[in-house]
Order: structure tokens, then C-alpha cells, then sequence
């Protein structure tokens, strides 16, 4: 029971700091004659309760009514912060955009940048749909990473860059599957190829190359199929993929230990970095 009135108290009061942030300045001064200190804690009490677009509001008149106080700098990136905890990703970027264009030396530059790419990240559902908004994501915090490489959001930005790239591999797994099965084992090659090429250090590399092998065996080009295992064994020899790939190409009577060192196809080219130590 003690907890029970407990808990209550805690949203008593809590709702009652909100109520206060929301309506205080309606029962007292007009939101012009409030300082500036005044309005910025009561949109940080707004943000702390999840009532974003309230708090982006609040903080946005800040900036409006007080552009030259210390407050309006940090309203505008707080701003965008409220916007982007609210999942008004649009509002998030051009309020972390203006403040790039406005302090681009300062402090909160590179969260400013790293908001931009949340923005974007955070729209990015499945590989089932358009990609566009993934490129963006990759890029900003490209931005982010080069940018600003000793802020604390390079790390995190490191890693969803990564995450990022391993949706796009895996948009175009989906993709080279989807042809693969339908016999479009041309058009499947040409997918598992950029997921080779392009996203190597993504964790579709594996399948990609294994798909490459029965793709290729499908078309009878067992050259090309024996290379693609052979570098998914140089790469990979410990995955699940690497073992199916030793039997398909054992079972034929073909060996990943065999390839054409001379070959001009894009998989010996390939296979030559392999050995020279430039692919992965």
C-alpha cells in the first residue's frame, strides 16, 4: 500500500510540474515579459515529460523572442532535439541545419550533425522499402565521423554507419534472391556482385558469395563458381555458408583450391586482391 501511495505522489507531482510548465505562464506574465531563463526551464521541464512539440515550441520562441542571449543558441540545438525525440524528423534537420549554419565552430556542432543522421537513421524501417533515406543516413554521419572524429559521436556514428551499410547489403540480397529463385540468374549475379563489391565488410559478404556460386553453377560457368568459393574459403572458411559452398562444389566434383590465377573476370580481378591483401 505504501508503494502504491508512492507511485501516485510521483505522478502527482510530476503531472503537476508539466501543468505548470504548460498553463504557469498563462495564470502569470505574458510569454513576452518572461526571461528568457524562465521559458528554457519550462520547455526543459516539457522535454523531460516526452511533450516534444510543446517543448520545441517553447524553445523556438526563445531564439524568436531573445536572438542574441546565450539561450537562443542552445534553444535552437535543444530544439531539434525535442523534435527528433518526438519523431518530427523534417523539423530535427532544419533546426540542426540552422544551427550549422549558424555556429558551425561551435561545441554542439557535431551534435547538431549527429542529429541530422539520427533523423534519417531513424526512418530507416526494413530493406523492404526504398533505400533513398539509408544513403542519406550513410552520408550524414559520414559527416559526422570525418568531421568531428574525436566528438563523442563519432563512435556511435561509426557503428550505425556500419548498420546502415548493412541495410543497403541486405536490400540488394533480397533483391538478387528474388531473381535468383525465379531462374533471372544473370540479373541475380549482378546483385550479389554489388553486395561483393561494394558492401564486402557488411555480414551478407558470406551469402553473397555463396549465391554467386550456385548462380554461376546454374549457368554452367563452373570457373566462376569455383573462384567465388574460393575466396568465400580464403574469407570465411569458419561460416555456415562456406561449408554449404564446399559441398555444392564437392558434389560436382569441383574444388576451391582450383582457380584460373589468368582470368580477366571481374572474380579473378578479385581474387588477385585477395591475395595481395586489398580486399578486406
Amino acid at each position: 500500500m505504501t508503494m502504491k501511495w508512492g507511485r501516485i505522489t510521483w505522478l502527482l507531482l510530476t503531472l503537476s510540474g508539466v501543468l505548470f510548465a504548460c498553463n504557469g505562464m498563462e495564470n502569470s506574465e505574458p510569454l513576452e515579459e518572461l526571461p528568457a531563463q524562465k521559458i528554457y526551464e519550462q520547455a526543459e521541464i516539457l522535454l523531460k515529460n516526452n511533450l516534444n512539440r510543446e517543448a520545441s515550441d517553447l524553445f523556438a520562441k526563445i531564439e524568436r523572442l531573445y536572438p542574441y542571449s546565450k539561450l537562443a543558441k542552445q534553444s535552437l540545438i535543444m530544439s531539434a532535439v525535442a523534435n527528433h525525440q518526438g519523431g518530427f524528423y523534417v523539423q530535427c534537420r532544419e533546426d540542426s541545419r540552422r544551427f550549422l549554419d549558424f555556429y558551425p565552430a561551435d561545441k554542439n556542432a557535431a551534435r547538431a550533425q549527429y542529429l541530422i543522421a539520427l533523423s534519417f537513421y531513424d526512418q530507416i524501417d526494413n530493406v523492404s522499402r526504398d533505400q533513398s533515406v539509408t544513403f542519406e543516413a550513410i552520408q550524414a554521419f559520414r559527416n559526422v565521423i570525418e568531421r568531428y572524429p574525436n566528438s563523442e559521436y563519432a563512435s556511435p556514428a561509426l557503428l550505425k554507419f556500419d548498420l546502415s551499410l548493412d541495410h543497403l547489403a541486405g536490400k540488394e540480397m533480397e533483391i538478387g534472391r528474388y531473381y535468383q529463385k525465379r531462374g533471372h540468374f544473370g540479373a541475380a549475379i549482378a546483385r550479389f556482385r554489388v553486395v561483393v563489391e561494394e558492401f564486402q565488410t557488411t555480414s551478407h559478404t558470406p551469402e553473397a558469395l555463396h549465391r554467386l556460386v550456385e548462380s554461376y553453377l546454374s549457368l554452367g560457368l563452373s570457373a566462376n563458381a569455383q573462384t567465388a568459393g574460393a575466396i568465400l574459403g580464403h574469407n570465411f572458411q569458419a561460416s555456415d555458408w562456406y561449408k554449404d559452398t564446399y559441398i555444392l562444389l564437392s558434389g560436382q566434383g569441383l574444388s576451391t583450391e582450383t582457380v584460373d590465377n589468368e582470368g580477366s573476370s571481374w572474380l579473378n580481378n578479385l581474387w588477385r586482391q585477395v591475395g595481395q591483401g586489398k580486399w578486406l
